[in-house]
């Protein structure tokens, strides 16, 4: 199971990783996109910012997943990405929900195996360092 997980974890990365790059350097042919994808895709490129963003931290993300470190933290950046390609595509590209439904799987596997270091990320009355328990327990906002 661990290399049925490292596999997902390095596809995943790769995946991401080219894809950001493909933002800045276009080694990718681009996809014929039809109205009102393109639409979407002009208007986050009429933020001048968007784009930009959006690759940079996919590239980011993916190379994190695939050298194998902050793997949770990479997770979690990626995981708003995955489910706007998703909603993408069921709602605006149709063709691609085939690579987007194995991204949703990829990322959940993933996600499923490192659960342990989500953990303490998910709990509803968290704790800030600073205070030590006898204060927590007289605080009402964190009690």
């Amino acid at each position: 199971m661990a290399k049925a997980t490292s596999l997902v974890q390095r596809v995943l990365g790769f995946s991401f990783l080219a894809f950001g790059l493909n933002g800045f350097v276009r080694f990718i042919p681009p996809l014929k996109m039809r109205n009102p994808a393109l639409e979407f895709f002009i208007g986050l490129a009429a933020t001048g910012y968007m784009l930009p963003m959006l690759y940079m931290t996919q590239a980011a993300a993916g190379a994190l997943l695939l050298v194998g470190l902050w793997v949770p933290l990479a997770l979690a950046i990626l995981a708003p990405i995955v489910i706007n390609i998703l909603l993408f595509h069921l709602f605006l590209a149709p063709a691609g929900i085939p690579v987007a439904l194995m991204l949703v799987a990829f990322e959940a596997s993933l996600a499923w195996s490192y659960r342990a270091a989500f953990a303490p990320m998910l709990q509803a009355q968290a704790i800030p360092d600073r205070l030590d328990r006898a204060e927590a327990a007289h605080n009402p906002v964190t009690a």
